[in-house]
């Protein structure tokens, strides 16, 4: 089992950058495929971005695309979301979750941090 911690969300302006941590504990990080997901307020939750174990694949969302960049560091067993240009449409709480499994196979995530806030004001 892995713990997941989330920190770095705030208030920004529009076109600000901010950079979202997401600190495992536990199994090792590096088994695991992370992703963030994001939920806006009366919206569902949504995975936005996702890196395999070694760091070498990823996925991004098409409204993040461009903008935003997954990474993991796992001798630090720590993954990261930088977030460039954002737009008050990425207000949500971010979520970073692992989950074992195939990478690119669908599969739910198993483990997930409390999340953080991200606001955007326009």
């Amino acid at each position: 089992q892995v713990q997941l911690v989330e920190s770095g969300g705030g208030l920004v302006q529009a076109g600000d950058s901010l950079r979202l941590s997401c600190t495992s504990s536990g199994r090792t990080f590096s088994i695991y495929i992370m992703a963030w997901f994001r939920q806006a307020p009366g919206k569902e939750r949504e995975l936005i971005a996702q890196i395999s174990r070694t760091g070498d694949s990823t996925y991004y969302k098409d409204p993040v695309k461009g903008r935003f960049s997954i990474s993991r560091d796992n001798a630090k067993n720590t993954l990261y979301l930088q977030m460039n240009s954002l737009k008050s449409e990425d207000t949500a709480v971010y979520y970073c979750a692992a989950r074992g499994g195939i990478y690119g196979e669908r599969r739910a995530y198993e483990y997930w941090g409390q999340g953080t806030q991200v606001t955007v004001s326009s």
